[in-house]
């Protein structure tokens, strides 16, 4: 065999150097990994969740910058920024496939050590789901016992989701945006109206004249329909490890998740599909 010579260019001396480990912070985060129990597949399951959480901060960071972007009336720039969450949401879809291989028999072994833990209780997943538009207050009641995370919260859910915020560029660009969705409670889920449908029709049958706008519509419809197969897959996984148990958080489990698969963040983009 070849034996691969050390190029004489290579670093060796890293001493006060910016490293690898230390740009990264790998110090602290190879040691967050605490299981509760000694079952070999515990370490599966929190290293899963917690790489999750690395793409929703991910998310959350990518969608901000697109929410900066429509209020400044730019859309060009945002379309590879949703593309790129477009992507991660398809690296989050595949990560269900590593946790299925965890079987019932096994999970079972260690599922008492996370008493209340739920993914239920995830800020960040709950904050990319504000960011979208699903709004509901009622969330942040499980969040009253951590200030930051209900600061977060509530930012969130008093600000602009990005639905609303490309309606009223769409607005402001003269299109009929009827008043009344304008000026909706953004702390609420946004509320279909067929005038919107309406706008979109114009936009999807005269693509030259709106294209970038049209373009919006095809990115967020992507977005869409990624979210859409995470949580089909999250269902499938739960129910292909729990079955139909309760979840850890109180909620139905599967039962719970399967009511959210058809959920629409942006129904009139689905609505004008019927109509062209």
């Amino acid at each position: 065999m070849t034996r691969r010579e050390m190029e004489s260019g290579i670093h060796t001396d890293l001493k006060n150097e910016m490293t690898y480990s230390g740009y990264l912070g790998l110090g602290t985060l190879l040691a967050s990994q605490h299981p509760r129990s000694d079952h070999h597949d515990e370490m599966l399951f929190i290293i899963i969740h917690q790489t999750t959480e690395l793409w929703f901060r991910l998310v959350i960071h990518e969608l901000t910058a697109v929410l900066d972007h429509i209020d400044n009336d730019e859309l060009e720039p945002a379309f590879k920024i949703l593309a790129r969450v477009k992507h991660i949401f398809s690296q989050l879809i595949d990560q269900w496939s590593v946790l299925a291989t965890l079987t019932p028999s096994e999970y079972i072994q260690f599922r008492d050590t996370l008493g209340h833990a739920s993914g239920f209780q995830s800020v960040q997943y709950r904050t990319v789901e504000f960011l979208l538009g699903n709004k509901d207050a009622r969330m942040l009641k499980v969040h009253a016992h951590d200030a930051d995370a209900t600061k977060q919260l509530t930012d969130a859910l008093h600000a602009p989701g990005i639905y609303r915020s490309f309606l009223a560029h769409l607005a402001r660009r003269g299109m009929p945006i009827p008043r009344g969705v304008l000026d909706q409670d953004v702390t609420t889920a946004h509320e279909p109206d067929p005038r919107v449908t309406a706008v979109f029709k114009s936009i999807y049958t005269d693509t030259a004249k709106h294209w970038d706008a049209y373009e919006m519509c095809e990115k967020l419809v992507d977005l869409e329909e990624q979210v859409a197969l995470w949580r089909f897959r999250h269902l499938k996984v739960v129910m292909r490890v729990i079955g139909f148990k309760a979840g850890t958080g109180g909620s139905s489990g599967a039962n719970f998740l399967r009511k959210m698969v058809d959920h629409q963040f942006f129904p009139e983009l689905w609505d004008v599909r019927t109509e062209l």
